[in-house]
C-alpha cells in the first residue's frame, strides 16, 4: 500500500465553482485502531452533509471529506471481532474522523455492515447514511413495528433520506404513507419508492387534509422552518416529530397543547458519543438482508468517477443544486 494514498479534500470553505473547492492530495495510509477496520474505497455517494461541511467549516488543515462509502477491507485492528480482511462491507462514516474519499479510509467496526450481495459497490454506497437516519427516526425515535398502523407524512419525500423512510416503512411497518413532492419528476420517484399518497408540499395542511383527513400520527421533518404551524394542525394529539435539520431559533410550542413529541435525529450521534454501540452495525445488517430478498431498492440514480477532485465536485454541484432525484454515487473504477 506504501506510506502515501491518495485522497480528496479542502483546506477553506469555497463556491463548488471555485477549482480550489475540493482538491486533490497525498495523505498518509491510516493505521487501524483497536476497533477499526482499514478499508480499501471503492465507491462513495455525495450526501447534503458533505456540502454542509465543504461550503461552512473551516478546516484546521486540509480535510478528507466523504461519509457513505462501499469497499473491502485490508486490515483490521487488535480487537475487530465482526469483520475480517476480504470482507465486502458498506457504512456511513462519522464527522469527527477523516473523511471516505480517499484511497483507503479507517472506520469503527461498529457501525459498518457486510454489503448486501447482491448490489455492486456504487449502488451499496449510495444506501448507509440515509438509511441509517431513516432507520433510526422510525426504529428507534419512533419506537415502530411490524404491527404499527397510522399515518405517516414524509416531507421531502424524493430527498434521500425520505426515500428510504418510504422503503422502510412500507417494508416493516402496516402504516399509511403520504409524501410531499413539488415537482412531476418527484412525485413519480416517491411513489415509485413506496408513498401511498404523494402531495404538494406547497399548501402542506390542504394537501395533506386531502387524503388524511383525520390527521398524521408521525411526521419526518428535514424542512422545518415555517412548518411547525402546519405540523400542528395536521398532527393527531401525541404525535410525533423526527427533524433532521437545525433552523436557529425554532419555535415548538405550537406543538405543546397536542403533547406532540420532537425527535432529533442526528445519524452521527452513535458514532461519536457511543462508538461501543453496534446499533448501527445491525441496522445495516438487517438492511442488506431486505435488499437482498428484493424488499429495498439502492436509490442510485447518477453514477461519476473516477475517485478524483473533479468528478467530486462535479457531484457536489449535483446535489447543491437540489435537482436530482436519488444518489449521486462516485465509483474509483470510472
Amino acid at each position: 500500500m506504501g506510506d502515501l494514498m491518495h485522497a480528496v479534500g479542502y483546506r477553506e470553505p469555497l463556491p463548488i465553482a471555485d477549482p480550489s473547492s475540493l482538491v486533490d492530495a497525498d495523505v498518509p495510509v491510516p493505521v487501524p485502531g483497536p476497533r477499526d477496520l482499514l478499508v480499501r474505497v471503492m465507491a462513495v455517494s455525495v450526501n447534503p452533509a458533505d456540502v454542509k461541511v465543504r461550503a461552512g467549516v473551516r478546516p484546521p488543515g486540509f480535510r478528507v471529506l466523504g461519509y457513505d462509502a462501499a469497499g473491502v477491507v485490508v486490515a483490521v485492528g487488535d480487537e475487530v471481532s465482526l469483520f475480517a480482511v476480504g470482507d465486502e462491507v458498506y457504512y456511513a462514516g462519522q464527522i469527527d474522523r477523516p473523511g471516505s474519499d480517499a484511497e483507503f479510509h479507517l472506520v469503527n467496526e461498529n457501525i459498518v455492515g457486510h454489503k448486501p450481495v447482491s448490489l455492486d459497490f456504487g449502488a451499496a454506497a449510495a444506501l448507509p447514511l440515509t438509511t441509517i437516519t431513516a432507520w433510526e427516526m422510525l426504529f428507534d425515535h419512533f419506537g415502530l413495528t411490524a404491527d404499527s398502523e397510522g399515518t405517516l407524512l414524509v416531507v421531502g419525500a424524493a430527498g434521500g433520506v425520505g426515500s428510504m423512510v418510504l422503503q422502510l416503512a412500507r417494508a416493516l411497518t402496516k402504516l399509511t404513507v403520504v409524501g410531499t413532492a413539488a415537482r412531476g419528476e418527484s412525485a413519480r420517484w416517491a411513489t415509485g419508492m413506496g408513498a401511498h399518497h404523494v402531495v404538494d408540499r406547497r399548501d402542506l395542511v390542504a394537501s395533506v387534509g386531502a387524503v388524511a383527513p383525520d390527521g398524521v400520527d408521525y411526521v419526518v421533518s428535514p424542512y422545518s422552518r415555517g412548518n411547525i404551524d402546519s405540523y400542528a394542525a395536521l398532527l393527531r394529539p401525541l404525535g410525533h416529530v423526527a427533524a433532521t435539520d437545525e433552523p436557529e431559533g425554532l419555535d415548538l410550542l405550537p406543538l405543546k397543547a397536542k403533547s406532540i413529541t420532537w425527535h432529533w435525529e442526528l445519524m452521527f450521534t452513535r458514532p461519536m458519543l457511543l462508538p461501543a454501540d453496534p446499533y448501527q452495525h445491525h441496522l445495516l445488517a438487517e438492511t442488506a438482508a431486505l435488499v437482498d430478498a428484493g424488499r429495498i431498492r439502492s436509490t442510485v440514480t447518477t453514477r461519476l468517477g473516477p475517485l478524483d477532485a473533479a468528478t467530486l465536485r462535479e457531484a457536489h454541484r449535483l446535489v447543491e443544486s437540489s435537482a436530482t432525484v436519488g444518489k449521486v454515487v462516485v465509483t474509483v473504477a470510472g
